[in-house]
């Protein structure tokens, strides 16, 4: 038997006269893990739709050979069929079905046309066992956390009888701690036999889990790395991605830090439902012009519960504290109120609560600041344009025109519309939350600048980030949480990510 259990030869795909892949070749060896690393846009996503048949055969240039074969995926039923599975980084479970429902979806374990109700939740358990999740296959997916759906997923691709498992960002939305998970998981699916091919921005995972490193630029396989040899550095990895080296992750920056500009004392919040219980307490911190001061703590902390608790009570019930702009008591009791003292929050999930996925670049970058482009309540629709084209180019988001889908961008250039509408609703306090969530590294570097060109702008900029190397590099102070409160205050040079681990460990007193 064959090495490989793939072989992709010169794939060439079109959109629209653009070309998303530009001669791909990957070769995959059977029961390994396969990274593949990419800037967004840079045709991961692509390759694997066009593997497991959602781009059918004829749709592209190239060859696909599977298990020694060549083959010819007219829908992703084909490849289903083959043993190949793929799991989007947009999960495609159905909230209100139950988990074992979701498992068996189009699947069903029927007899006679009708499901077996006991066989199918006996076999989901089985499934459920393997991937290591203890739940009642009954629970309805809703009622789990993204760490458990994303093992509903993988439950459902053993169902199918995997061979060939492709994870696109899988840890993109988790924890640490469900992100370790998954990846001691496939490192036992590894152990199996079955092969993995995983999209991931996260170098450190990579070099943790992969055998192997395929990495793709505009379109184009760069290099193949082995994972387990010396050359396989971060630094050879990221120079690879974007064609470039970045000896420091973060651009140059000398801060020039003025007055306070905003201030909150003894902050309490309670939670929406649960309102006997505390999730923000009693914090009081402050941010000064050209400052940026991070925010450091575990998932759950309540870091963006603070957040969206000050930008007009978004979020929590029983909201006790006073908020101070330029010395003065400011009311923040809604977004549009919040939005009027000068103050703006760049929500940690884009997709649901930061942008208008269906609608254009235009209308996205408007939407905070609409006022400003109003005569007598009617929109100016070529200012709205000529506004977010300068956006287009001062931002540097990748896209034809201003037109342009914005759901259709990539995680990258989305986040730059997101900064591009807070930045025109002309704010002096700036809260960006997971700023660089889901976003390549070359992607990262260009969002940095942005944030230290609104510091030097005298802009007060808070930042709030599960990567401490990032909160690290970025922030003049630090704020470390936990538990809902403040564990300590950090400058920036004397925060080492183990300091900072201990502060954002501790618990209550």
């Amino acid at each position: 038997m064959s090495d490989l259990i793939l072989r992709m030869d010169n794939i060439s795909k079109h959109f629209s006269g653009v070309k998303a892949l530009d001669g791909v070749s990957i070769d995959v060896k059977r029961g390994e893990v396969h990274a593949v690393c990419g800037e967004n846009g840079a045709g991961k996503s692509t390759l694997m739709k066009v593997l497991s048949g959602v781009y059918p055969h004829g749709s592209f240039d190239g060859t696909i050979e599977f298990e020694g074969d060549a083959v010819e995926f007219r829908s992703i039923n084909d490849s289903e069929a083959l043993g190949i599975v793929i799991i989007h980084q947009e999960l495609a479970l159905s909230p209100y079905l139950s988990v074992a429902e979701n498992i068996f979806l189009g699947n069903e374990l029927a007899t006679r046309g009708r499901i077996d109700w006991n066989k199918t939740n006996r076999e989901a358990q089985l499934l459920l066992a393997r991937v290591g999740l203890d739940e009642n296959p009954a629970t309805k997916v809703f009622e789990l956390g993204v760490g458990k759906q994303q093992l509903v997923e993988i439950a459902k691709a053993l169902s199918k009888r995997v061979k060939l498992l492709i994870l696109d960002e899988p840890t993109a939305a988790l924890n640490d701690e469900d992100s370790a998970h998954l990846l001691d998981l496939i490192d036992h699916l590894r152990g199996q036999g079955i092969t993995c091919i995983i999209i991931s921005h996260k170098l450190k995972e990579i070099r943790r889990i992969a055998d192997t490193v395929t990495v793709i630029r505009d379109g184009k396989t760069i290099e193949t790395l082995n994972a387990h040899s010396g050359d396989a550095t971060e630094a050879r990895i990221i120079r690879a991605m974007v064609g470039r080296d970045l000896n420091n992750l973060f651009p140059p920056r000398e801060p020039n830090i003025g007055d306070e500009i905003f201030r909150v004392e003894n902050w309490s919040v309670h939670h929406p439902v649960d309102t006997a219980r505390v999730v923000v307490d009693d914090v009081s911190f402050s941010v000064r012009a050209g400052e940026i001061v991070g925010f450091a703590g575990l998932m759950g902390a309540g870091r963006t519960e603070l957040a969206m608790s000050i930008f007009g009570r978004s979020y929590g019930t029983n909201i006790s504290g006073t908020a101070y702009k330029n010395g003065q008591v400011v009311h923040l009791n809604s977004v549009d109120q919040a939005i009027r003292n000068g103050l703006a929050y760049a929500t940690e999930d884009r997709k649901r609560y930061g942008l208008n996925l269906i609608g254009n670049i235009a209308v996205n970058v408007s939407a905070a600041a609409l006022a400003r482009l109003a005569r007598f309540g009617v929109i100016d629709r070529h200012r709205e344009y000529k506004v977010a084209d300068s956006y287009l180019h001062k931002m540097n988001i990748k896209a034809s025109s201003v037109s342009a889908v914005t759901g259709k961008l990539s995680g990258g250039n989305q986040q730059k519309v997101v900064l591009s509408k807070w930045i025109f609703a002309g704010p002096d306090v700036l809260i960006l939350d997971e700023p660089t969530r889901g976003i390549d590294v070359g992607a990262k570097y260009e969002i940095y600048g942005i944030i230290n060109e609104l510091a030097a702008q005298g802009k007060a900029v808070i930042v709030i980030s599960s990567e401490l190397p990032e909160v690290i590099g970025l922030s003049d102070r630090i704020y470390t949480i936990s538990e809902g409160r403040i564990t300590g205050e950090v400058a920036r040079e004397q925060a080492t990510q183990e300091s900072l681990m201990h502060l954002m460990t501790a618990g209550r007193n």
